[in-house]
């Protein structure tokens, strides 16, 4: 069984986006460096570091399967029915889009955070995956549901906006020495957690 792995880019100060879901200096490094690097989409290619290359290259060829919300649904447009990373996109949401343009796109619709690792974990088999970070990572963390968190470290402060553990306010959670890969612009820090 692969792992749930709560994954995100976060400033200095915790946000994975201002309050205007603008993400800023925060992806700076996927287009800074000389290796190319891509996810699901050959369309969408990334410019990174080879150390970030390296972990990328460690990490996603295993991510089967993603967790996003609405809010990341909706300003990405589920980057037009092509999963960023992994095969299939559970979205949680408690109203599905009625008008969405890629009804056939490996993207399925549902109500809360316990459903959407179910099904992902059921449909990702051996396979890792993520839940992106916010408000969903504070709810799966609370609900134990988070094998591992991987949190790529920006050099940047935003100030204010979402955080990358939302609205968390759960118990303490230990985690394991992290693995840290340091990239350009990025630090790239891979936590297990303690059970």
């Amino acid at each position: 069984m692969g792992n749930v792995i709560a994954s995100a880019v976060v400033s200095l100060d915790g946000f994975v986006a201002d309050t205007e879901d603008q993400v800023g200096p925060l992806f700076d490094w996927y287009g800074n460096g000389p290796v190319e690097v891509y996810g699901s989409d050959p369309g969408r290619p990334f410019h990174v570091s080879p150390a970030s290359a390296e972990y990328i290259g460690s990490t996603w060829p295993k991510v089967r399967s993603c967790i996003i919300g609405r809010r990341l649904f909706d300003i990405t447009n589920g980057w037009n029915g092509v999963p960023a990373v992994g095969d299939h996109v559970f979205v949680v949401t408690h109203e599905p889009p009625t008008d969405w343009p890629f009804p056939d796109a490996p993207f399925t619709f549902v109500n809360g955070i316990e459903e959407a690792v179910a099904k992902a974990k059921a449909f990702a088999g051996d396979g890792d995956v993520t839940i992106t970070g916010g408000n969903l990572t504070g709810q799966a963390l609370a609900a134990g549901l988070v094998d591992e968190i991987a949190y790529s470290l920006a050099p940047a402060l935003l100030g204010t906006g979402h955080r990358f553990f939302g609205d968390y306010t759960g118990g303490t959670v230990l985690l394991d020495n992290p693995r840290v890969v340091e990239g350009d612009r990025v630090t790239h820090l891979h936590y297990r957690v303690i059970r």
